[in-house]
């Protein structure tokens, strides 16, 4: 699975396996509208994101929006995003879909034997990185099985006004989690939301 990291960028890229191309985007439901889901991912040339790498402060990942392309932003690592009326996407699967509710679910087929599973785990609680300390955030899991005993979990956490804070994946088997790797959010620069983003709907 890859996700940008202005959705989330190769999602830790060698960490994760999952490849294809999304056919389709199992179709549910419109959501609460892109202004409150934007408020999540603050899309804007410039916007720029600092993670640590594993907990490491000499491991740093730097992700900047440089452009804007067919209603898609790019960052320098060449990974889009925009916001539709559904939700937050790249180009391949939606990172995050409204409603910005617990227990919300929704599933993007990657191809004709790989389906990801998204999950709302929580929505507006606080959360906590090195960045900072956030009011309003929302926790994402992502599930795909890559073979009979293994299941990658992605775990998303954005924070309205801020974006992506943390991504951590591990690798499931018989019920175990296995850490892989993970990105918490050290530096940010954000241009302000246009009016009316980041309501609630």
């Amino acid at each position: 699975m890859k996700v940008s990291l202005v959705g989330g960028w190769a999602l830790v890229s060698a960490a994760l396996v999952w490849s294809g191309c999304a056919k389709r985007v199992a179709a549910e439901e419109p959501s609460p509208g892109p202004a409150s889901l934007a408020a999540y991912y603050p899309l804007a040339v410039g916007n720029a994101w600092t993670y640590r790498l594993n907990g490491r402060d000499d491991k740093r990942v730097e992700v900047k929006i440089t452009g804007e392309e067919d209603g898609y932003f790019i960052d320098n690592r060449n990974s889009q995003l925009t916001v539709d009326s559904f939700g937050v996407r790249d180009q391949k699967r939606y990172l995050l879909r409204g409603p910005v509710e617990a227990g919300h679910s929704w599933t993007n087929v990657v191809s004709v034997s790989s389906t990801e599973r998204y999950r709302i785990l929580w929505a507006g609680s606080p959360c906590e990185v090195p960045a900072g300390t956030f009011p309003d955030c929302v926790q994402v899991e992502a599930r795909n099985r890559v073979d009979a005993d293994t299941t990658l979990v992605n775990t998303l956490t954005f924070a309205a006004g801020v974006g992506l804070v943390r991504i951590q994946v591990e690798a499931e088997r018989q019920g175990q989690r296995i850490p892989q790797t993970w990105l918490e959010l050290l530096a940010y620069e954000v241009k302000p939301p246009p009016p009316g983003a980041g309501r609630s709907e």
